[in-house]
């Protein structure tokens, strides 16, 4: 049968042994903590409450989608409000005092700010909290955590962020925006007082190539199904890679249930291989993930062969 006609017919191609290509396409870090830590209807007139009500809406929205999510954790910083921001001269550099881990050791990071196209004023007013700092620009106000300034400028301090769960955002009763995810609340326990806790959200692509779905008939229930299938498979893959066969947080019945579900998932679509690459083309310090089953790397990229539900890894440099 020629390539033509394998498109034209997708009951052949369901028979042929299939290869998915996985990528991200878009990975956004929510500091966690805050969401248990503020009240469920922040006040919008402070630029706090405004702050979470944004990261709020944000999230809502993902548990509408298929999407998916890792818990991490990194060291705990905080703002130091015993000591002073300072300016640079000339310039528009601001050194903000921090406390980093549970010591509480004093440090300091430097940022240089850009003046806002609407700004009213060409140098901002301060105000630091002990998680938040509040930039007054006049005419606008921006806020940023002490982890945001991480992400935005080139601090120095590159901590790498460690993988504790993985998970899909697809939640309409959005237990993991309120807080009612045991498993997760678990983790969070355990990984304080010592490191801040943050859900990274990652738009995952998956390509198959030519091949197609004998059921899909392109309506989208038929594209929905197709979709929840292989974010099942790529939830089960993740795991093992980042979560290995512990068993502090998934117990011997869920990681039964998920393997009996990969196998059946993988005898349906005769599913044999997945390339994954979960590296974004521009890359800051928080995309440095590691697990206490896998290596650091800022670009995590692997092979994964299924065999009757077992998964087997292939990393590059690897036999």
């Amino acid at each position: 049968m020629t390539s033509d006609e394998l498109i034209a017919n997708p009951t052949a191609q369901s028979d042929m042994p299939q290869s998915w290509d996985v990528t991200v396409t878009d990975s956004k870090f929510y500091w966690y903590d805050l969401i248990t830590e503020f009240p469920s209807f922040p006040d919008f007139r402070d630029p706090l409450g405004r702050y979470m009500r944004r990261m709020q809406f944000a999230l809502e929205a993902t548990m509408e989608k298929r999407l998916m999510y890792l818990l991490v954790s990194r060291p705990r910083l905080r703002f130091d409000l015993k000591r002073t921001t300072s300016w640079g001269f000339f310039s528009l550099k601001l050194s903000i005092p921090i406390l980093v881990g549970v010591e509480q050791k004093r440090d300091s990071i430097t940022i240089e700010l850009q003046v806002p196209a609407d700004a009213t004023l060409k140098k901002p007013t301060v105000q630091v909290f002990d998680k938040f700092i509040t930039l007054n620009w006049g005419s606008l106000i921006e806020t940023f955590s002490v982890h945001d300034l991480l992400q935005n400028y080139k601090t120095g301090l590159d901590y790498p962020s460690k993988v504790h769960y993985i998970g899909q955002t697809r939640d309409p009763a959005g237990r993991l925006l309120k807080g009612r995810l045991s498993a997760i609340n678990r983790l969070c326990d355990l990984n304080a007082p010592e490191n801040d806790n943050f859900v990274l959200i990652q738009r995952l692509d998956i390509s198959t190539g030519t091949w197609r779905h004998p059921n899909d008939d392109g309506s989208p229930l038929a594209k929905d199904l197709l979709l929840k299938d292989q974010m099942d498979v790529l939830e089960c893959v993740l795991i093992k890679y980042f979560e290995g066969n512990s068993m502090r947080i998934r117990g011997a019945r869920e990681q039964a249930a998920r393997q009996g579900r990969l196998r059946t998932l993988q005898t349906s679509y005769q599913l044999r291989r997945l390339q994954v690459d979960l590296g974004l083309e521009t890359i800051d310090a928080f995309q440095n993930l590691f697990s206490d089953h896998a290596g650091l790397a800022s670009r995590h990229v692997f092979e994964c062969t299924l065999k009757q539900g077992e998964t087997f890894f292939k990393r590059p440099g690897t036999a």
